[in-house]
């Protein structure tokens, strides 16, 4: 039997093509980081390749190898994010919801739940671009996040895991604001090294406008 030919998805995109379902603040801090890596790090850093090129052997460079790699590295960055932001579905966690919609977890819903020893704890349901383990956000397709969702106050679930299974107790669903991490020029960016100035992202804009 002919097999036939599938293309192996890259690096930098993701493996299958789904909704990417996330918060605003999710959404902008992925167009902050796209907007710093294509205005700002990347001329910095191609100023560095330019300079180091100019230095001899380029085989024998390491400026001006390390340039070429990053240039490489912030290019399949500004792709994945730039797919990742065509893709992306968002949804408001504080928007009004009405019947199940309400009381049942979906994304975006903040869910408090205890394990069989009673041990109780709270999550946020969030994208695969917005999981901070530190602050209890946790993705949609996540083990947990598809074990919690649909579900009740008062619903049992079951929730497996490669080292076992879980048996879990809805303790209460809610739609909260969630605060998102927002993106941070990274310590020792070419950019910053060079002094470049920073845009401020939309959000910044209108911020500044409405206190004047």
């Amino acid at each position: 039997m002919r097999k036939g030919f599938t293309r192996k998805p890259k690096a930098d995109e993701p493996a299958t093509h789904v909704k990417n379902y996330i918060t605003r603040s999710g959404l902008q801090r992925l167009k902050d980081e796209h907007r710093f890596l294509l205005t700002r790090e990347r001329p910095a850093v191609t100023e560095v390749v330019a300079w180091a090129a100019g230095n001899g052997d380029r085989s024998e460079n390491a400026d001006y190898q390390y340039g070429k790699r990053r240039l490489r590295q912030i290019d399949g960055r500004i792709r994945f994010l730039t797919k990742r932001i065509e893709a992306a579905e968002v949804v408001d966690p504080e928007a009004r919801r009405t019947g199940q919609a309400a009381t049942k977890a979906f994304f975006g819903a903040t869910v408090r739940y205890a394990n069989a020893a009673g041990v109780s704890r709270v999550v946020s349901i969030v994208g695969t671009d917005e999981i901070d383990l530190n602050r209890n956000h946790i993705s949609w397709v996540s083990p947990l996040g598809r074990a919690l969702m649909k579900s009740a106050a008062g619903d049992s679930v079951v929730l497996q895991l490669p080292g076992g299974t879980e048996y879990l107790t809805v303790l209460e669903v809610c739609y909260e604001r969630i605060s998102v991490e927002p993106f941070r020029e990274p310590v020792g960016s070419e950019a910053s090294a060079k002094g470049l100035p920073r845009r401020r992202s939309p959000d910044e804009e209108e911020t500044k406008q409405h206190r004047w």
